[in-house]
């Protein structure tokens, strides 16, 4: 392991690795802080100092091992109830994500950068002006799974397919541990995925792999610290915080695709 990072300093800069370390400790630390946020902020935080298929390579393992620490963070009991709960949505997630990842090679960096800031400014504006859709239950079980598949559109392309998820969240009403649970267990789900798939499709390779799996310790050191500052948020503050957190990383994205 020390050989690899060794050679991806060599590849990509002290400075740019440093920056990588330091991005995904605070993308950790969002992620066990609101729910989510881990893919958003290293597409946009590593994808300005590294080519947009190296960031996504560098979150698929995070990814993978944070979402199996939120999903059961609340037990195997808990995480098995909200998986047979959503499990039309979940099922269309992973199907369309693993569709969908094949196209990564194939589209344009501006272009990926430019549709998920858009798709996340848009979504996080919404939502901050106080607009939040209502969506019966009856019509909410309906439609999870074209929330699976709008998600996992994004998910397959970027390994960012939290914003549709919590909008659905958002719209019923979901009480904020269960929130974060939902997430997780989706998160996981394509997570588990969206690694196989790229395994395929030779996105991670090995250069990509190594740095990966380097991405994981302080993505889950800030997790750990983001857990502690969660358990003591009220409802209002998660909310106002989950929403910053995406505008945010929809704006630097967009910036990203349209400015370089």
């Amino acid at each position: 392991m020390t050989d690899a990072l060794g050679i991806l300093t060599t590849e990509f800069g002290l400075l740019a690795m440093v920056s990588a370390f330091g991005v995904m400790l605070f993308a950790g630390f969002t992620k066990g802080a609101v729910g989510f946020g881990l893919p958003m902020i290293c597409i946009s935080g590593i994808g300005s100092i590294m080519p947009a298929e190296v960031a996504i390579a560098a979150l698929i393992l995070p990814g993978l091992t944070t979402n199996i620490w939120q999903s059961l963070r609340d037990g195997f009991g808990a995480a098995w109830l909200s998986l047979i709960k959503y499990w039309r949505l979940n099922l269309v997630l992973l199907l369309s994500i693993y569709a969908f990842a094949q196209l990564v090679v194939i589209i344009p960096d501006t272009a990926l950068f430019v549709i998920l800031g858009i798709g996340i400014t848009v979504f996080g504006t919404i939502q901050i002006i106080g607009w939040v859709p209502h969506i019966p239950t009856h019509v909410a079980l309906k439609i999870q799974p074209l929330v699976g598949l709008i998600s996992g559109f994004f998910g397959g392309l970027s390994g960012v397919w939290g914003p549709p998820i919590l909008m659905y969240l958002l719209s019923q009403h979901t009480p904020k541990v269960e929130m974060v649970r939902v997430q997780g267990i989706s998160f996981l789900v394509g997570a588990i995925v969206l690694t196989g798939a790229h395994l395929q499709s030779g996105l991670l390779d090995d250069l990509t792999t190594p740095l990966s799996a380097w991405m994981v310790l302080p993505a889950m050191a800030g997790m750990a610290l983001g857990f502690k500052v969660q358990d003591k948020l009220d409802q209002l503050l998660f909310r106002k915080i989950t929403l910053i957190v995406l505008v945010l990383a929809g704006l630097n994205l967009l910036r990203r695709g349209l400015f370089g």
